[in-house]
């Protein structure tokens, strides 16, 4: 394989590499080898099928190598995941990359968008960006999601550590001690026991909304919650996903709008207004109208989605 590479560092913090490579392959001798192969299309009885108008047996292209094959392309990705990880370990980096997505690794996390060369520029001038601000709101959410894993698993390790005991106490006995400790710890100023009879209220008030009467309801409950809170997660990950996806048709739409009725365009201009032009035939499955308003429409209803979620988090 031939590859073409081209090594960017200009000292502004994003250095970075251009590889083109090869889809025909060298033989030994340097000399170009076969870019696809022809195979012959067969019948159930393995027999070669004549096509009468073509006036020839049926057949179709094979690519020469599986270069452009997505299992190779995980093997490259894997393989230089490993190379950059030895070169951090032997420099005395403890950062590690991992090729494959938060979802393989199992890490309940939502990825950021790509700001690209422009908004990274605006961003490090310190003009916000849309696709800064949206990254921002990911963060956010991440940052809830993560306070929601530490807050299960330690709850998770108190039930566990309870359901240990010989002699496990009743609710009751749970509430009592919940208060004690409350009351040695109480806010300064406050009468104890008015401090106290605030909690005791708060708790009865949420056994009885519930209907809790024991260690086993409250358990259960607790589990309801749970499934109720990874329910919003997996709700909220497909949300923040389209919205960044909207984000960005919106903004190429803006530029070439922009740019199309403006004339002479400067040379800067104009590759943004290609770049744009390319990019909405590219999303646009072959509609001639760019659908703008459907957009829109979409990116507020799924802003006003990721709201609720927000909100019913909040509320558990």
């Amino acid at each position: 394989m031939c590859a073409d590479i081209c090594l960017h560092d200009t000292g502004s913090g994003n250095p970075h590499a251009h590889i083109m490579l090869t889809m025909r392959p060298f033989d030994e001798r340097g000399e170009w080898g076969a870019k696809q192969k022809k195979e012959y299309i067969l019948d159930r009885d393995g027999n070669k099928i004549y096509d009468p108008k073509k006036r020839q047996f049926k057949c179709k292209s094979i690519p020469a190598t599986d270069w452009n094959e997505q299992t190779k392309a995980e093997e490259w990705r894997a393989a230089w995941a490993q190379l950059c990880n030895q070169a951090l370990e032997q420099n005395g980096h403890a950062e590690r990359i991992d090729h494959r997505s938060y979802e393989r690794q199992g890490i309940d996390q939502i990825p950021t968008v790509h700001l690209g060369v422009a908004a990274s520029a605006m961003e490090k001038r310190g003009i916000r960006t849309g696709r800064g601000d949206l990254n921002r709101e990911i963060e956010v959410t991440n940052q809830k999601l993560r306070q929601l894993k530490a807050r299960i698993s330690k709850l998770q390790d108190w039930l566990k550590e309870e359901a240990e005991n010989t002699e496990p106490p009743t609710l009751a006995d749970y509430i009592q001690g919940i208060l004690s400790r409350k009351a040695q710890t109480g806010k300064p100023g406050y009468s104890q026991s008015l401090y106290n009879l605030k909690d005791a209220a708060k708790m009865l008030n949420f056994l009885q909304t519930n209907n809790i009467m024991d260690m086993a309801g409250l358990d259960e409950k607790f589990k309801s919650m749970i499934g109720e809170q990874l329910d919003i997660q997996g709700k909220l990950k497909p949300v923040e996903r389209r919205l960044g996806t909207l984000k960005k048709h919106l903004e190429q739409a803006d530029i070439y709008f922009k740019c199309k009725g403006k004339k002479p365009l400067t040379e800067a201009e104009q590759i943004l207004f290609t770049t744009a032009k390319d990019y909405l035939k590219g999303v646009m499955n072959g509609k001639t109208t760019i659908p703008t308003k459907t957009w829109k429409e979409e990116y507020t209803n799924l802003t006003a989605e990721r709201k609720t979620l927000n909100q019913r988090y909040l509320v558990l």
